[in-house]
């Protein structure tokens, strides 16, 4: 068989993450005939069929699946070394892809972005926001964010930010009409605001106290898939919002929304940066990580 050039590979990644020929032409710069003619040869000399093809849609087939991921980590594992070559002669370059939930990114946003992207002008940051717990190597990312309980095992952690709480909130105005919960079983008669992941599953609400510890699947008028959102119900007086501590702080300081059952609220580690284990991270990446931990030492 012959070789495989690394343009060729490269061209068969784009047409697999765009599922679309003439997409991918255009983000390669090439048209969409010398493309398809392209992975033909591919697939001829390979002996397998990569695509299926139709008039309106481009799919894997399980061999061009299986090819992908092994594919696609060797070709970024080439492009950051051709980076990081570059790099030590000249300025730090390169790109950072990061899935993360929003209040994440918003944390490191706040405080670590900043003076990382002053420091580092040719480095380019990309969150992509997301609730699913994405595997990280084979979706294209270079490192994501997840509580520490969320981190698979073969990657390595780097905590931020303080420990977690989470908290039962709700407005004033909702008090007013429906007695405040005294355990948490009393929230199964209480009208509370949801939130599902986007596997479909639903987040239980997890109590703890003095060793004691119950899981609540409560009901409610609203599921919502956004925690910014969950708070804007509970401060409109929908319903009881099950939320970490930190996105309402200030609304619990100005009375815009009551802490209930504080002494039954569970704490737990907190949130980590990780990446693969068995990747040497990238010199954008390996400067991004030391950032994280500079900014929680001095927190």
């Amino acid at each position: 068989m012959s070789r495989v050039s690394i343009p060729e590979l490269s061209a068969f990644i784009a047409i697999a993450e765009q599922r679309s020929f003439s997409a991918a032409a255009r983000t390669l710069d090439l048209s969409p005939s010398a493309l398809s003619h392209a992975m033909r040869g591919l697939e001829r000399r390979l002996g397998v069929r990569l695509f299926n093809r139709s008039t309106r849609s481009v799919a894997l087939t399980e061999a061009g699946e299986q090819f992908l991921s092994r594919v696609r980590p060797a070709i970024v594992n080439i492009e950051d070394a051709i980076l990081d070559v570059s790099s030590a002669h000249d300025r730090p370059t390169g790109s950072i892809r990061i899935s993360s939930p929003e209040s994440a990114a918003k944390l490191l946003i706040r405080h670590v972005l900043p003076d990382f992207l002053a420091s580092y002008p040719d480095i380019h940051v990309e969150f992509v926001v997301d609730t699913r717990l994405v595997d990280i190597v084979a979706d294209g990312f270079d490192a994501g964010i997840r509580v520490l309980a969320d981190v698979p095992r073969d990657m390595i952690p780097v905590r931020f930010g303080p420990d977690m709480r989470l908290t039962a909130v709700a407005s004033p105005d909702y008090l007013a009409r429906h007695e405040p919960p005294k355990v948490p079983h009393d929230l199964t008669q209480h009208r509370c605001i949801r939130f599902r992941f986007e596997s479909g599953a639903r987040f239980r609400w997890d109590f703890e106290y003095r060793g004691k510890s119950t899981s609540i699947d409560v009901d409610g008028p609203m599921t919502l898939g956004n925690i910014n959102l969950m708070i804007e119900a509970a401060l409109a007086g929908i319903g009881v919002a099950w939320v970490p501590e930190y996105y309402v702080v200030e609304h619990l300081a100005s009375g815009r929304l009551v802490h209930l059952l504080p002494e039954w609220s569970p704490f737990f580690p907190g949130l980590c940066l990780y990446y693969a284990a068995t990747r040497h991270p990238p010199t954008a990446l390996r400067l991004f990580v030391q950032a994280v931990r500079d900014w929680t030492n001095h927190v």
